[in-house]
């Protein structure tokens, strides 16, 4: 009887660290990067979104919210590879970029960057936003834009960007969210708000599941519409016509002073060159009339 209930610890001890273990690699693996289902201030929320000065580069009707900071690296890499994926199950891709605050005497953020960040929210200038990213964060500085340190107005954008911020997290953080960038907010299928702080790119995958975007997309995607629909090529609304390639024509211009082109000449700009004259035929050598033909003398003697 001891034995038995040896054994029974025993099976009971390794029963509990296989269930532990599983529940841990469950969690570790899976569970941790699945987004939030935001069940409370969700008006506030959107309200929020609705209000701040998004930046896109256009797209379908489905709305998905970026927001983070320039230096970000997880948000440039979510840029990267998974807006085009988005765009092509006709997601817009909305991104909304703030400076961060001084913390603990650090400064986190460049008076270039401000005064970018500044620009934007009053510009929504997208191709800014692209020449900013594309440019190393040591090399931009900003060039032409109004400074944001020195302008009071100025200042006053910066610091309702970072306000923006401070409200979503907390907002976000009564639905469990531990606030991390790029912060993403989208509605699934059903029209829940989703939101997800996808630091880790392992969490990227239930945003495409949720939005039924791609795992992989080929390069030059077009665009589609809400209705799924892919941009017509044509404007009559048919396919694009199958035609044989141009043949490359001598190019000619016509002579001044004379009617006929001539060959070998190079065409005016935006003259359209003349056709090919027809070769005159040469005239015809004059007939000759017949001469008359001599009887023979048959006469006798």
């Amino acid at each position: 009887m001891r034995r038995f209930f040896v054994w029974s610890a025993l099976a009971a001890v390794i029963g509990l660290a296989l269930a532990g273990g599983g529940y841990w690699a469950y969690w570790n693996f899976y569970a941790r990067f699945q987004p939030v289902t935001v069940t409370r201030n969700q008006g506030e929320i959107q309200q929020l979104l609705d209000e701040s000065s998004w930046i896109s580069a256009g797209g379908g009707g489905q709305a998905l919210y970026v927001i983070g900071y320039r230096d970000s690296a997880a948000m440039q890499r979510f840029e990267r590879e998974e807006a085009p994926k988005l765009r092509a199950a006709g997601v817009e891709t909305r991104i909304l970029v703030f400076a961060r605050a001084d913390r603990e005497g650090m400064q986190q953020s460049t008076a270039a960057e401000r005064a970018t960040v500044a620009e934007l929210w009053l510009t929504r200038d997208w191709v800014l936003y692209q020449r900013w990213t594309a440019t190393p964060v040591n090399n931009w500085t900003a060039a032409g834009i109004p400074a944001a340190d020195s302008n009071l107005a100025r200042s006053a954008v910066v610091d309702a960007g970072r306000d923006f911020v401070n409200q979503l997290s907390r907002n976000l953080s009564e639905a469990g969210l531990q606030t991390r960038y790029p912060l993403i907010i989208w509605r699934d299928r059903e029209g829940f708000m989703k939101a997800c702080a996808c630091s880790d790119s392992r969490s990227w995958a239930f945003i495409r599941d949720d939005l039924d975007a791609p795992d992989q997309v080929e390069p030059d995607v077009p665009v589609v519409d809400a209705n799924g629909q892919a941009p017509l090529p044509y404007p009559d609304g048919g396919p694009a016509p199958q035609t044989l390639p141009y043949p490359t024509l001598p190019q000619v211009t016509p002579v001044p002073g004379q009617g006929e082109p001539q060959p070998g000449a190079t065409p005016q700009s935006g003259a359209t060159p003349a056709p090919a004259a027809r070769p005159t035929p040469a005239p015809a050598a004059p007939r000759q009339a017949p001469q008359p033909r001599q009887q023979e003398d048959t006469t006798f003697y």
